[in-house]
C-alpha cells in the first residue's frame, strides 16, 4: 500500500540524502497559498544542502513518500488529518489527507528514510489531568528509528509534561547547539536539556550508535526558529486561545488546528511568520544530517 515516489526511489537506490516532510502543515497548518509557497521553500532548502525532498501524504488513498509538487494541491481537496490510526481507513476511501508527525514518521520509516524535519511535535496537551490528550506523535516517535528534526513540541502544549513523557518513553532529545528546550514559536521554555550536540556529523553519529544499540526509537532533534517570539506575549496569545477552544467545545484532532489558526488571527500574523521560518530553518538542519549520515 506504500507508494514511492520516482525521485525518491531513484535517490534511495543511489544512497542520496532523504529528507521526508510532513504534509499536515499543507493541509491544516497554514492558510492557501501560503501553505503551498511553505511547502516550496522547505523543499528548496533541501535541494539547496544536497538532499531530495519527501513530501509525505496519502493522495487519492495511496500512502505516497513523495507527493510531486504539482500534486501539492490536490491534498487540499478535502484532505484529512491522517494519524497513524487514520491511514488504513483513508487508504480504503480513496480519501486525500496530511499526514502528522505520527503517520509521517511511520510512512517514512517504512520507505526507509532516516531523517524527518518539521515545525513542532505533538505531546500532552493542556489540562491534561482532567481531560486526558497527548498526541499519537509521542507513541510514533518509540516506533520509528529516524532522526526528527523539530522546534521542539508545540508551544500550545504543557511543554514539561510533554518532555517527561519523553524520558517515560526512552526518547533521546538533544539541542542542536542549545541547552534549552524550544517551544515552537519561542526559544527558550524554561526547560533544560541535559544533551548537547554541535554539529550535522554528531547528530548522524549518535543516530549511527542508536542503530549499532537496536534503538528503534527516534532521535529527537530541537533547535530554536531563526525568529523566535517573546515567551510572555506568546503565552498571553495561549491563554487567550486556550479560552476560545474552551468556549467553543473544540476537541480530538481539531485542537491542535484551532489553536494555531487563533493565535495566527490575535497575533496579527507574527506567529504564522515566525511558524514558516523555523519550518524552513528545520529543513534546512535535517538535509545536513541527511547528508552526514551518508558519509
Amino acid at each position: 500500500m506504500l507508494v514511492i515516489g520516482s525521485e525518491v526511489q531513484v535517490a534511495l537506490r543511489s544512497g542520496q540524502a532523504v529528507v521526508a516532510l510532513e504534509t499536515a502543515v499543507l493541509t491544516h497548518g497554514l492558510p492557501t497559498p501560503t501553505n503551498l509557497e511553505t511547502m516550496a521553500r522547505m523543499a528548496e532548502a533541501v535541494r539547496r544542502k544536497g538532499a531530495v525532498p519527501a513530501v509525505v501524504g496519502v493522495l487519492r488513498g495511496q500512502l505516497t513518500v513523495g507527493v510531486a509538487q504539482d500534486e501539492w494541491p490536490e491534498l487540499l481537496d478535502d484532505p484529512w488529518k491522517c494519524s497513524v490510526r487514520d491511514l488504513a481507513v483513508a487508504a480504503v476511501q480513496g480519501r486525500n489527507g496530511g499526514t502528522t508527525v505520527a503517520a509521517t514518521a511511520f510512512l517514512a520509516a517504512r520507505a526507509g528514510l532516516k531523517v524527518f524535519a518539521t515545525g513542532g511535535v505533538g505531546g500532552v496537551h493542556r489540562g491534561f489531568a482532567s481531560h486526558l490528550d497527548i498526541s499519537a506523535d509521542l507513541r510514533a516517535l518509540t516506533e520509528t528509528p529516524l532522526v526528527v528534526v523539530s522546534a521542539g513540541a508545540k508551544s500550545v502544549l504543557d511543554l514539561a509534561a510533554t518532555l517527561e513523557v519523553l524520558e517515560t518513553l526512552s526518547v533521546p532529545v538533544i539541542g542542536y547547539r542549545t541547552s534549552a528546550f524550544p517551544g515552537f514559536y519561542v526559544a527558550d521554555s524554561g526547560l533544560r536539556l541535559d544533551r548537547v550536540v554541535g554539529s550535522p556529523a554528531e547528530v548522524a553519529g549518535v543516530r549511527r550508535a542508536m542503530d549499532s544499540l537496536d534503538q528503534r526509537q527516534a532521535l529527537l532533534c530541537v533547535q530554536p526558529g531563526p525568529r523566535p517570539l517573546d515567551a510572555a506575549e506568546v503565552e498571553r496569545l495561549v491563554a487567550d486561545a486556550m479560552a476560545e477552544l474552551g468556549r467553543q467545545g473544540v476537541h480530538g484532532k481539531a485542537v491542535t488546528p484551532f489553536l494555531l489558526d487563533h493565535l495566527n488571527r490575535l497575533s496579527g500574523q507574527d506567529l504564522m511568520r515566525s511558524n514558516i521560518e523555523l519550518l524552513v530553518h528545520n529543513a534546512e538542519l535535517a538535509a545536513d544530517v541527511a547528508v552526514a549520515l551518508r558519509r
